[in-house]
């Protein structure tokens, strides 16, 4: 992560409609964010869908990475699915290569790569998982998103050669053990749950984990990204929250 971020700054998961089916406000957050994580068409996202917000993000200087998830449209990628690694190698290189011909079709570069949903948590529990994932984006050679705490993951890209850029959550909650929680088991929060966690994770690296006990995130300082989810009902109202908290964090620390 070392020189790739240098000040707070927030992603954002996008393009998550298919067809006639809306998700996300992405008109209105795109403005918002520094990055835009796009669904490839598994979890969520069509080609045209795709194609349309990658324009939106070239129009507003918001750097590209690819979201690809579990083949899993019903569920939105947060169900379970047993895969083999070999056949999880081939989807992620299926999902971010259709990304990157639509990148290179608009002249605008793969910025990173962020699994989404269920195959994050699948790569938290099997390491075999984990390693097909991350085989396949050393194919593209640009930096992991992922979040802060999690067992191997930056190991396992230093294996591949890849860039670990560590991230921390205000829309979802953790456990005791610092892991990020799935939406379906986090407490919904509030705008001010949003601010507030913010201001607290950037200023005191602290959050309150899921039992109400403050727990350190372990960033020490340093630059880091949040993730606001755009499947949420109030994620609008969430991003203005964090970004006025992001802009406060950097004022104070001068970044």
């Amino acid at each position: 992560m070392e020189g790739y971020v240098r000040k707070v700054e927030i992603n954002c998961d996008m393009g998550e409609g298919f067809g006639r089916w809306k998700m996300g406000p992405d008109e209105e957050l795109i403005k918002l964010i520094d990055y835009a994580n796009i669904a490839c068409g598994f979890h969520a996202g069509d080609p045209s869908l795709m194609l349309k917000t990658v324009r939106l993000a070239k129009e507003h200087g918001v750097k590209i990475g690819a979201h690809p998830g579990l083949q899993d449209l019903f569920g939105f990628g947060r169900r379970k699915i047993e895969i083999h690694p070999d056949d999880m190698y081939a989807m992620i290189l299926y999902q971010v290569g259709a990304l990157k011909a639509m990148l290179d079709a608009e002249g605008v570069p793969l910025n990173h790569i962020k699994p989404h949903g269920e195959l994050f948590f699948y790569m938290q529990r099997d390491l075999a998982i984990m390693d097909a994932v991350l085989r396949a984006c050393a194919v593209f050679g640009v930096p992991v998103f992922g979040s802060k705490g999690t067992d191997h993951q930056g190991a396992m890209c230093k294996k591949y050669g890849l860039v670990f850029v560590e991230e921390a959550y205000t829309d979802i909650q953790y456990d005791q053990n610092k892991k990020l929680l799935p939406v379906g088991q986090s407490k919904m929060a509030t705008v001010e749950d949003i601010y507030s966690r913010t201001i607290s994770i950037g200023l005191e690296d602290t959050v309150m984990d899921n039992t109400g006990s403050p727990l350190k995130i372990g960033f020490e300082g340093q630059p880091f990204l949040f993730c606001i989810h755009s499947d949420m009902p109030t994620a609008l109202e969430n991003l203005k929250a964090c970004r006025k908290g992001v802009d406060e964090i950097n004022a104070k620390r001068g970044w």
